[in-house]
């Protein structure tokens, strides 16, 4: 299969990347809340190394934003990243 793209981050991967790009086509924050959970998690994931990070909500928030084909707010997914570190008792 061809795609038009290349990917952002290997690390990542593609679906990633076509999973960033189809939560940018639902319309609420309401509705992308959850799925971003989920990317943001893959993207954890991905880069470990990244937990450390003083700006880490702001990385996140970039690669997020550049997979979505630069379509997401950064300013949503970082408020997603916060969220889940205060969950997990990170930085609290």
């Amino acid at each position: 299969m061809q795609y038009d793209r290349r990917i952002i981050d290997r690390q990542v991967g593609r679906n990633a990347q076509l999973f960033a790009e189809a939560i940018s086509d639902l319309s609420t924050a309401e509705e992308r809340f959850p799925y971003l959970r989920i990317l943001v998690s893959l993207v954890e994931n991905a880069h470990p190394e990244w937990n450390q990070a003083p700006q880490k909500d702001t990385q996140i928030a970039e690669l997020v934003y550049h997979l979505s084909d630069k379509s997401l707010d950064t300013d949503e997914i970082a408020a997603i990243v916060r969220v889940r570190d205060e969950e997990r008792g990170i930085n609290a």
